[in-house]
């Protein structure tokens, strides 16, 4: 079980993070929230083109506990879906900030970034 957040990446309550990179945005979830689920056997994800808001759902991730909402940290419009998913959703679990990204996103003009926690304040709501 990592504690470990990336410093380069912003994070939402709802232990999603976000890396932006000019314009694009690249989804996934945190460890900390792959660990509470336990084995993810399944990522449901909006088609390309679907526009996504912040902090509204925007897909389903299934593990052998629980059910639960993706829920977009960003505003945008979801360009890209890691396809290795489908066949292989474990790799959220063994590696949520590499191989386990969830989505890619063009940002929307106000994409909200204000609104999330850098690593430190992630951690610190995390903590024990």
């Amino acid at each position: 079980m990592s504690s470990t957040h990336p410093d380069d990446l912003r994070y939402s309550k709802e232990h999603e993070w976000v890396r932006v990179d000019g314009a694009q945005a690249t989804i996934g979830i945190t460890s900390f929230a792959a660990d509470e689920l336990g084995d993810i056997v399944f990522v449901e994800l909006p088609e390309p083109g679907t526009r996504i808001s912040q902090f509204g759902a925007f897909g389903v991730i299934e593990s052998v506990k629980a059910v639960s909402d993706l829920y977009a940290p960003v505003s945008g419009e979801v360009t890209e879906l890691n396809e290795a998913l489908r066949d292989r959703p474990e790799l959220v679990n063994s590696d949520p900030y590499g191989e386990g990204w969830i989505a890619r996103v063009s940002l929307a003009e106000e994409s909200g970034l204000d609104g999330l926690m850098d690593a430190d304040a992630y951690r610190e709501s995390t903590a024990g």
